[in-house]
């Protein structure tokens, strides 16, 4: 941009030398003849004149640099700045980096009218870039909402396609298990040898087994429906808590409350201690009977709200899809896989919803969300 402004005010300058040397030569000329004839060779006056015309080429040649210089001043102000700055927001569109300081406000008409039109394209460029930002901010969140909502679809099919399966199997199952179970405390009072009495100990370690899977179906194979009204929260933890702390599995476990007073849900006191058992249960589990386990409630967002957070390894990222699944399990041949499906069969049936995550500090959190009457 400089060198071309540079070049035109040279050629300007130059235009005007010229116009101008053939405008005064005719008169300049005139001028000189008249003093050579009245000045005598070898005077001073014909020395002088003799300097004066060695001295026209410089006289020109500084006037040309002058003209020059000035042009190239005039048109850098007039045109070169306002044209560098127009380049410089034109850029910006290019990259959609706009910065409303950068846009010109010199110039000619012409200019001004680029500019102001370059102005409004900035504005409505930067409103269409917050709308553009505003509208994938809500596709990004209302794809996360249908994600969860399709989560929890597959899982509601899941456990429908279960408890349909489960009302039948149970009630099949259940009552040869109970006999079974009989005859086996029967022959382990007869058994006379010790291998004996550990193949009947085996047995019924297993059949125990397959009694706690078929429980855990008649659970997933309940209606939906509950008996559902006011209920004080923090007393069915308490409650759960003092039942729990015996088990063998939290005795090396501090349980940590952090009750909301007078905290009120919509729900059914027996399912909802049914949850939080197992979500202490599962708690110390994961943590290997060693830990602290904190239950927190508090009203939020117009729903009462039970966290339960332990100081465990957390969930890996590749159980985490899988966790409600009924008989996914972890824990091999010690779990049935069907504890955490029941919790949110149960929370469902009372309209709240069961949540898991990853605590920032370290460990699981579970949040279970029931509607405040």
């Amino acid at each position: 941009m400089k060198w071309r402004i540079a070049s035109v005010a040279f050629l300007l300058g130059s235009l005007s030398t010229g116009l101008t040397w053939l405008s005064v030569q005719p008169a300049l000329i005139r001028l000189l003849d008249g003093v050579r004839r009245l000045a005598p060779p070898g005077s001073a006056e014909a020395e002088t004149l003799a300097r004066v015309q060695g001295l026209l080429p410089l006289l020109l040649g500084l006037d040309l640099v002058a003209l020059t210089v000035l042009a190239y001043v005039v048109l850098d102000l007039t045109v070169g700045r306002p044209l560098r700055s127009t380049e410089a927001v034109v850029e910006q569109f290019g990259r959609l980096e706009l910065d409303p300081h950068l846009v010109p406000t010199q110039g000619g008409p012409l200019l001004s009218r680029i500019q102001r039109a370059l102005q409004r394209m900035a504005e409505a460029l930067r409103t269409e870039q917050a709308l553009t930002r505003s509208q994938m901010e809500s596709l990004r969140e209302a794809n996360a909402r249908l994600a969860r909502a399709q989560t929890e679809l597959v899982s509601s099919e899941r456990l429908a396609t279960v408890g349909r399966l489960a009302a039948g199997v149970a009630h099949e199952v259940g009552n040869p298990l109970a006999g079974i179970l009989g005859y086996v405390a029967l022959a382990r009072m007869k058994a006379n040898t010790p291998e004996l009495k550990d193949f009947l100990e085996r047995i019924d370690h297993e059949v125990q087994r397959i009694d706690r899977i078929i429980r855990g179906l008649l659970d997933l194979g309940r209606p939906g429906t509950a008996s559902l009204g006011p209920v004080e929260v923090g007393a069915v933890v308490e409650t759960c808590v003092r039942l729990v702390r015996a088990a063998p599995e939290l005795a090396g476990v501090s349980v940590e409350l952090g009750l909301e007073p007078g905290l009120l849900a919509r729900a059914d006191a027996g399912p909802l201690s049914q949850v939080i058992i197992n979500l202490l249960l599962n708690a110390a589990q994961a943590m290997g009977g060693q830990g602290s386990v904190r239950v927190i409630t508090r009203r939020e967002d117009g729903e009462a709200r039970l966290v339960v957070e332990d100081s465990g390894p957390g969930i890996p990222p590749d159980v985490m899809p899988r966790l409600f699944e009924p008989f996914f399990t972890t824990k091999g041949r010690e779990g049935t896989g069907l504890g955490l499906a029941v919790s949110l069969r149960l929370t469902q049936v009372m309209g709240g919803r069961l949540l898991a995550e990853n605590a920032p500090g370290g460990g699981a959190r579970f949040t279970v969300a029931l509607p405040a009457p």
